[in-house]
């Protein structure tokens, strides 16, 4: 009876001490209190109850989406932006010894860097340069979360909501921005042409048999058309010579 006891207890006793440990975990074992200095796992561990406690650690990818954030541009323009950031944990100990909940403070201290870095870029970089201001976002962030084994592997800029009297500005602005390329467009086509014409006048000029087969070419493409009217320009020269007579 005794040694069914006995056996009760030990068989009660690796039930609550045994533990299994996925490849992506690490136990944190504490002794007494104590930390031991190495993280166990994957796989079969004894924890041994109840003079150990263990907290389990991830070490897989966290992918944590920032929420929406008012930043107040360097040009004091008021938007709202949201990021995502991917992070994992290298030490497990520390991640568990150093902060009291790494998920918490990874995303805290985000937050308040997206506030604090984005604050500092004006409206076209934060538009423009999202990738540049990324790269800084995951500098500063990894550097905070390092003491706690926290290593931040990218940051992404999702999206900067603009205020809509903004947006109308914007707009106008690209409008005008279109119909100025557009006059410069055509402004040029038309400088292009006069050189083109000038050119063509010049040839005209020192040939002047050419004027008249340019003439009788016209006269061709009219009647081609098979229109009821045929206008016959007639030379500005040839009213001269006429006038010149009487």
């Amino acid at each position: 009876m005794q040694t069914m006891v006995i056996a009760a207890i030990v068989v009660f006793w690796l039930l609550l001490s045994v533990k299994v440990l996925n490849e992506y975990e690490r136990a944190v074992v504490f002794r007494l209190g104590k930390l031991l200095p190495v993280a166990k796992g994957p796989g079969l561990i004894v924890v041994a109850w109840p003079i150990d406690r263990m907290v389990r650690v991830s070490l897989r990818t966290v992918v944590l989406d920032v929420p929406p954030q008012d930043v107040i541009t360097k040009d004091n323009v008021s938007v709202k932006v949201n990021a995502v950031i991917y992070f994992r944990v290298l030490h497990p100990m520390m991640a568990v010894v150093q902060v009291e909940n790494y998920l918490y403070a990874t995303s805290q201290m985000a937050q308040t860097t997206l506030r604090s870095v984005l604050g500092q870029a004006h409206l076209d970089e934060l538009l423009s340069e999202r990738e540049r201001l990324a790269e800084i976002l995951q500098k500063v962030i990894d550097e905070h979360t390092d003491p706690w084994g926290v290593k931040v592997t990218q940051v992404a800029v999702k999206a900067v909501d603009l205020p809509h009297e903004m947006q109308r500005a914007m707009a106008k602005q690209a409008e005008s921005e279109r119909e100025k390329r557009a006059k410069i467009i055509h402004a040029s086509g038309e400088f292009e042409a006069s050189k083109q014409l000038t050119e063509a006048a010049q040839v005209l000029q020192s040939q002047p048999m050419a004027l008249h087969l340019r003439y009788l070419q016209t006269l061709t493409e009219i009647a081609a058309e098979k229109n009821s009217t045929v206008i016959f320009p007639v030379p500005i020269d040839w009213m001269k010579a006429m006038l010149d007579r009487k």
